[in-house]
């Protein structure tokens, strides 16, 4: 059985490979994934599909690249929580301008699977990296 912070450390290792099998694998299919308003294509998603497509893949399409930077983790007492403390860092592919913002992501576990994800992001610092 994977810890909960097993499962985002996972989840963020996907990512960076681009491992989508895996990301479906550790995610509920009826995922619930929230944005922040403000964010570069941003948007309420519903469903792994529609994560792994319209949120993952399109910032590989976007970007030269484009990570979080993991600084702490902590579980919730009840262990239904994971709350990430990091910065997204990236360079955009039309700009060649690079960014560093601060953020906080938010995970809702259930049986063993990522359920929701929350963002609380600077926003600002990352559109500023897409515009002319």
């Amino acid at each position: 059985m994977m810890s909960n912070i097993k499962l985002i450390e996972t989840l963020y290792s996907s990512f960076k490979n681009k491992d989508y099998d895996l990301i479906r694998k550790l995610c509920a299919d009826d995922l619930e994934w929230i944005q922040n308003a403000g964010f570069p294509n941003g948007a309420h998603h519903r469903g792994i599909d529609s994560v792994v497509d319209n949120v993952f893949k399109r910032f590989n399409d976007e970007w030269d690249y484009f990570k979080f930077e993991i600084e702490d983790m902590f579980e919730s007492k009840d262990d239904s929580q994971v709350v990430v403390l990091g910065a997204y860092v990236g360079r955009h592919k039309t700009t060649q301008k690079e960014m560093k913002a601060a953020a906080v992501h938010l995970y809702e576990i259930e049986n063993q699977k990522i359920k929701k994800f929350r963002q609380f992001a600077d926003t600002a610092v990352i559109v500023a990296a897409t515009k002319i």
